[in-house]
């Protein structure tokens, strides 16, 4: 399978035991040598996005906290701490090759509410359009245990399914998928593809991982199944060596997980599945945008009908009452109704604060 070159869209999972080592803190040389890879990826045109863990691992040692699993409250003070500290070593480490960075923290709540995740997705797309590299990470200072995600395996995986990722790279203390636990039976097999993730593969993970991690094979397992069934492919990949990803770029040992479609198909599926929460009546002009793939401007509004808030779903439906579509709308009903029918350079006017250009996006519509 093609390594890294295809990618148009790159996620990378950095755990903390790469990052961060237990005696002597943070992996600068190692840090400075996967700046250098994402450089070189990012000249090529591939959008990078970061996923990095490490923030309660580097605070737990500014603030002498045993290396013991913490309790929440101490968690949260170390990840508080830790979390300036890993932002400005990434950007120390990516600045010196002309790449701004940004920090965004997520719960796991950003994903499950359709106003935050848009909220998450916009920031994030935001941001790559302006040439920045987000570094992602969960905040750990506000997420209790009912709502974390455990673990940046998964959360890397809804970090690229939400941006439409067509690529993600789990960097590891091993470098892929054995059929058993390589370091306890010397007769495991490693898989270098696998297509379909079958019952037989899910009992072949184990539990492995570094005192500092707790991200074991049945979270990367689980972060290949979410990420693929969106149509975004995962390999599990050996990150300890300096220039991790130029070694996987390069043809290095790993284990491809074959995306089962692609991303915009996915996310069409995705919403085609969701029940309105109102209707939006649109003008012949519109309707014939719609069909050729444009977004839906206000202006081609005629009415609106139910109750619904920013990231609903609702109904596209035609003057004669013929439904054609179903969209994420970027406008509560209220907004809505006082904005249908008007120019976009209109709407900051009669809301009072600067609208979200279209309504709905291309994107986010099933025609």
């Amino acid at each position: 399978m093609a390594a890294l070159t295809s990618a148009k869209r790159l996620v990378v999972k950095i755990g903390s035991a790469l990052l961060v080592d237990q005696t002597t803190g943070l992996r600068s040389d190692w840090l400075r040598s996967l700046a250098a890879d994402v450089a070189a990826i990012r000249a090529r045109g591939t959008d990078v996005i970061l996923v990095s863990s490490g923030s309660i691992a580097l605070g737990r040692g500014v603030l002498g906290l045993p290396r013991t699993e913490l309790p929440l409250e101490q968690s949260q003070a170390a990840a508080a701490v830790g979390q300036i500290r890993l932002a400005r070593a990434y950007e120390e480490a990516l600045a010196p090759h002309g790449i701004t960075t940004a920090q965004v923290l997520v719960t796991l709540e950003d994903s499950e509410d359709r106003r935050r995740y848009l909220n998450s997705r916009a920031t994030m797309e935001t941001l790559l359009s302006l040439d920045v590299t987000p570094i992602v990470n969960e905040n750990d200072t506000v997420a209790t245990d009912e709502i974390r995600y455990g673990d940046n395996d998964r959360l890397a995986a809804q970090v690229a399914v939400t941006i439409g990722a067509d690529c993600l790279v789990l960097l590891s203390d091993v470098d892929g998928f054995y059929t058993d636990n390589p370091n306890t039976n010397v007769a495991a097999q490693h898989y270098d593809v696998i297509d379909k993730i079958t019952p037989e593969i899910e009992s072949q993970a184990g539990d492995a991982g570094s005192g500092l991690s707790k991200g074991g094979m049945k979270t990367k397992l689980m972060a290949a199944k979410l990420a693929t069934d969106a149509g975004c492919r995962m390999a599990i990949a050996l990150g300890t060596p300096l220039n991790p990803l130029k070694k996987l770029d390069d043809g290095g040992r790993c284990t491809w997980f074959t995306a089962q479609t692609n991303p915009q198909a996915a996310r069409k599926r995705w919403i085609a599945a969701m029940k309105s929460h109102g209707d939006i009546t649109v003008d012949d002009g519109a309707q014939t945008a719609l069909k050729s793939g444009r977004s839906l401007l206000p202006i081609g509004i005629t009415a609106t009908a139910g109750t619904y808030q920013r990231g609903d779903p609702v109904a596209i439906v035609t003057a004669r009452g013929e439904r054609i579509g179903l969209g994420l709308s970027r406008y509560s009903s209220d907004e809505a109704q006082a904005i249908k029918g008007l120019r976009s350079q209109d709407v900051a006017d009669v809301l009072g604060y600067e609208g979200r250009g279209v309504f709905i996006h291309r994107d986010d519509m099933v025609i």
